[in-house]
């Protein structure tokens, strides 16, 4: 397996100051010096950037970068996505260079959701100093964090991104969000690791793809106390929760979920479960969390329904 783990992303926004102070005050990241071209560079750690926002016209995630392991892996996963028929585009020097890589391609998965693949990191020589007073969060060789996206063509787009890219199959659940069958015919999910011990660096969702590209991401702190806080962040900030605090079933993640500026969410949480990618084998679990994460879309399906 080629694909290291999830380095950064990139973002549109119509509002980039309002992402400034999602991050900053209630994420806790720092703000790196900008990027060449004027993108607003925030960092979590020692790595350059982990989130690169630009303005724009629209509120989207225009891709997930993930760090390949060599520029050998970099250009046998090129060649393999061209031939299965995805436009691969070469990134120019200079664009590596904003990116803090020694080359990046562009390309996207069999639903349209928008990738960057990359070699050749790098590390910013000042130290990470959260502005909201962050200890640090959980990254190394685990990565940033992990991405959800959604596919309404969920098999074929599960099958590029673990035949074609090699992830690993962590979770493939079904979830059914009312009842269960046969009213509720539920919902797929693909829970995939690449070769760290994150149980998951990519999820997909069975159905459409949002408008803003994205169904969350998720940073990891090292403590409850971290999390507890970001909580209060959010509240004194006034960004929407999507979902209260509660533990996940397979990842056993402890989190709350916020919304951001661009619509999709941000997942903060902590004690994620560490798995040993070469082993593990894959589990089909039927419950999303083992306590709390209620939805604001519940709650409202419940008010509505008085």
């Amino acid at each position: 397996m080629s694909v290291k783990s999830l380095g950064y992303v990139v973002i549109e926004a119509t509002r980039p100051a309002e992402w400034d102070r999602f991050l900053t005050r209630v994420a806790g990241a720092m703000r790196a010096p900008d990027a060449a071209d004027g993108a607003a560079l925030y960092r979590v750690d020692e790595r350059s950037f982990r989130f690169r926002i630009e303005g724009g016209a629209a509120d989207r995630l225009v891709a997930p970068g993930y760090e390949v392991e060599s520029a050998a892996a970099y250009e046998a996963l090129a060649a393999k996505i061209a031939a299965a028929g995805r436009e691969v585009l070469r990134a120019s020097a200079g664009e590596a260079a904003a990116r803090g890589v020694s080359a990046f391609f562009r390309t996207s998965d069999p639903a349209g959701n928008g990738l960057e693949f990359y070699h050749g990191d790098s590390r910013s020589d000042a130290p990470f100093v959260s502005p909201a007073g962050v200890s640090r969060f959980v990254t190394g060789d685990l990565g940033m964090g992990h991405a959800v996206l959604c596919a309404p063509n969920f098999a074929e787009t599960v099958a590029f991104y673990c035949d074609v890219v090699g992830f690993g199959q962590t979770d493939m659940p079904r979830f059914y969000f009312n009842g269960g069958p046969p009213e509720d015919p539920g919902m797929g999910f693909a829970f995939l690791h690449a070769s760290n011990g994150r149980h998951h660096s990519l999820a997909l969702g069975e159905g459409p793809v949002p408008p803003s590209g994205c169904v969350h991401l998720m940073l990891e702190m090292p403590d409850l106390i971290e999390v507890g806080k970001a909580h209060d962040r959010m509240r004194a900030e006034g960004f929407p929760e999507s979902a209260t605090l509660g533990r996940h079933v397979n990842d056993e993640m402890t989190s709350f979920y916020v919304q951001t500026p661009a619509g999709f969410d941000l997942e903060i949480g902590c004690d994620g479960l560490v798995i040993d990618p070469a082993s593990w084998e894959t589990t089909r679990h039927e419950a999303i969390s083992v306590w709390g994460h209620v939805w604001a879309w519940q709650e409202a399906m419940k008010k509505a329904a008085q």
